[in-house]
């Protein structure tokens, strides 16, 4: 089992103290944080995103770092793209294919990566299934649509591993997410692939994975933690307010911090994750851990081109557009923000069981 050092306990205590002293401020801070300069993200009103987002309100982490952040609830992915596309917000969290798929339509949108692909098909924990072959003439359920990543992915796998072409041997159920957990809870379909934390409900109640992303990586050929999501902005905008910028992705990595190594704060947020149960809040908060990306660097960018090349030829044209390969820039990499973890404080962090002392 992983022990933190006792340089990185004492940091944590002093992160945890800081933040609570910073709670107490008076009408005159009031006003300075009113005055700073704005930054409008907009997040979907329900998405797991708030939660770091309600860290970094709730410790003025914005006020920290020299910016005031503005919230704007938004219904639906396709409703970030448009607040985004029509400057009505300048950053909001969305994927890289995306923002791909805009530089070659002659747009700069950028990414900054924060968590990787993850999850995996689903079963129930009594299910006799060995392997994806087991599954032929199964329902397999999938949220996301026709091209969801990981559904595109295992298609992928199954050809490599196994020659077969799973959507001719299984019934596929597209659903969403929460349809989805009802539907293999009633027994209605064979298997599911949907996104993380309803996997991690399904986890908490007994499920288990046939076939995780990692191994599905792996026998791919990518060895490399690939970056899925991250925080999308105009190339241009972040040229035009690099302080700004570099304030908001400093609070962000800064509350990821706190949520990766304080449990307290979890029971401070746990109304917003709406576990139903202890069970489903320690899966959860888990999965949330093992999610965040550690580094990006020349290895994760050389998995992204990889992952790429294997989406665009599963997916084709839905999913990719005109773009035929990864194109420069759709990445933003900057010296100034660094990722807040290691590989290391990763596994030290991942088994659920980190505190921080709030004092």
């Amino acid at each position: 089992m992983y022990i933190p050092s006792t340089r990185l306990v004492l940091f944590i205590i002093i992160l945890c103290i800081t933040y609570t002293k910073a709670n107490a401020t008076d009408a005159t801070n009031a006003n300075t944080y009113e005055n700073l300069p704005k930054v409008s993200v907009g997040v979907l009103k329900y998405g797991t995103v708030n939660w770091e987002i309600d860290v970094i309100k709730h410790y003025q982490l914005d006020k920290k770092y020299n910016f005031n952040l503005q919230i704007m609830p938004l219904t639906n992915k396709n409703a970030s793209a448009v607040a985004l596309q029509s400057k009505a917000v300048d950053i909001i969290l969305g994927d890289w294919l995306w923002v791909n798929r805009q530089r070659f339509n002659g747009k700069s949108y950028t990414l900054f990566p924060t968590s990787i692909a993850s999850g995996g098909l689903y079963i129930k924990s009594d299910s006799t299934a060995k392997s994806l072959h087991d599954l032929t003439q199964a329902k397999i359920g999938v949220a996301g649509g026709s091209v969801d990543k990981n559904w595109l992915l295992l298609q992928a796998y199954a050809q490599k591993k196994y020659n077969l072409n799973i959507k001719d041997h299984a019934e596929i159920v597209f659903a969403t997410p929460p349809l989805l957990n009802r539907l293999i809870q009633r027994d209605d379909i064979d298997a599911s692939i949907n996104f993380w934390h309803y996997n991690a409900r399904l986890s908490a109640n007994g499920y288990r994975v046939l076939v995780s992303v990692p191994e599905i990586l792996t026998e791919l050929g990518i060895t490399n933690k690939v970056p899925m999501l991250g925080w999308v902005f105009d190339q241009k905008w972040a040229a035009k307010h690099k302080q700004k910028l570099t304030g908001f992705l400093q609070a962000s990595n800064e509350a990821k911090m706190v949520l990766l190594f304080c449990d307290e704060e979890w029971q401070r947020i746990r109304p917003l994750t709406k576990a139903e149960n202890n069970k489903v809040f320690i899966a959860i908060k888990k999965e949330y851990r093992t999610r965040l990306l550690p580094k990006f660097g020349p290895e994760e960018m050389k998995a992204a081109k990889q992952v790429f090349a294997i989406l665009a030829q599963q997916g084709g044209r839905n999913l990719v557009g005109k773009a035929t390969t990864l194109a420069e820039g759709t990445f933003w990499q900057t010296a100034d923000i660094n990722h807040p973890i290691s590989n290391q404080l990763t596994e030290g962090s991942s088994n659920g069981h980190a505190t921080c002392a709030f004092k």
